[in-house]
């Protein structure tokens, strides 16, 4: 009776050692599957899904940009949270000593992080749509789309010539796959921050709309490099327009030519015809030549008021301009450029 009775402890101090040597176990497996850190990176580093991407492409991204120790346990997981058929796009951050939980948790959820999305130095709407294809899940495609609908650009106030205008030129936090039409909702409301009304009554007080501001300084940016110029030249410019006077901004013409790199303008240039060519037409062109920044909205705004109605740059190639009142005075300056270009056989 005892050996029977020391037999069935026995046996019942085996199974309860194999039931927590397997509760051991799966405890283990389930840590290491769970909570074990898995993604070993040095610093936070990021993923990127896109409607094109699946999960195997996902899988690739984590072992080679985020250093995933056990990529199967990450597999493993993903089935068992039926993740693989609820992807969603987005940026996601990986951690140093992220475990699979957290991050599945994100993905599941579309907990994406923010990123940075900056444009500066921009002319044509192709080099905006390009620069945000770069930074963002968006196509060009997909925002020229936008920005080339008439209906659309004039329901937010713009036309497909002007909607650039929209954009001003700064760093935002995004989500990295908004939408075109979000984004372009997004830069609405940035606009219509940066048009505060101290702003919006000096542009009245010019007797120009914010757009017409904004094509003034596409101008004066193309004109001039140099900062300090910025209201000085607006300052020319709106004096020549209050008179009645043509522009006749070079950098005008150079857009009509589809040419930037022109340093030298000659007859047969000003003679294109285009209503962007302010030698030909009065008044300023029906669009920007470029995205102006803040600081070249703002040297419009606050111009300065003087005599000039002349420039021309200067024949050291600083990239500074002399000015002038008469127009003999700025024949003289005229003259001084013409004879440096000469001497660098520059045609």
């Amino acid at each position: 009776m005892k050996k029977k009775n020391r037999s069935r402890r026995y046996v019942i101090a085996g199974i309860v050692g194999f039931i927590i040597l397997l509760l051991a176990c799966t405890g283990c497996w389930g840590y290491r599957l769970l909570y074990a850190p898995n993604f070993m990176t040095a610093n936070t580093v990021y993923v990127y899904i896109d409607r094109k991407k699946d999960f195997d492409d996902l899988c690739r991204q984590l072992v080679d940009s985020a250093a995933c120790c056990r990529i199967d346990a990450f597999k493993k997981l993903a089935k068992i949270m039926h993740y693989p058929g609820y992807m969603k796009t987005g940026r996601y951050a990986v951690t140093p000593g992220m475990n699979n939980s957290a991050l599945l948790d994100n993905l599941r959820r579309g907990q994406q992080v923010a990123t940075r999305m900056t444009f500066n130095h921009i002319r044509l709407k192709e080099d905006l749509a390009e620069r945000l294809d770069e930074q963002l899940m968006i196509g060009k495609e997909e925002i020229l789309e936008c920005m080339n609908d008439s209906a659309y650009c004039d329901s937010l106030g713009f036309s497909t010539a002007t909607i650039h205008a929209l954009f001003i030129p700064n760093t935002y936090e995004v989500y990295w796959n908004i939408p075109a039409g979000k984004l372009i909702e997004r830069m609405r409301r940035e606009y219509d921050h940066f048009w505060t009304e101290a702003r919006l009554a000096k542009a009245k007080a010019m007797h120009l709309t914010p757009v017409e501001v904004a094509i003034l300084a596409s101008i004066v940016e193309e004109e001039t490099a140099v900062t300090e110029e910025y209201p000085v030249v607006a300052g020319l410019y709106i004096n020549r327009l209050r008179k009645g006077m043509p522009l006749q901004a070079d950098p005008t013409v150079k857009f009509a030519a589809g040419d930037f790199s022109l340093q030298r303008i000659l007859h047969e240039h000003l003679d294109i015809e285009s209503p962007y060519n302010t030698y030909k037409h009065p008044g300023l062109p029906p669009g920007l030549l470029r995205i102006p920044s803040i600081k070249g909205l703002e040297g419009v705004l606050d111009y300065m008021q003087h005599d000039y109605l002349y420039m021309c740059a200067k024949e050291d190639f600083s990239g500074r301009h002399n000015f002038a009142v008469t127009l003999a005075g700025h024949n003289r300056n005229a003259i001084r450029y013409r004879a440096e270009l000469n001497r660098r056989n520059i045609r």
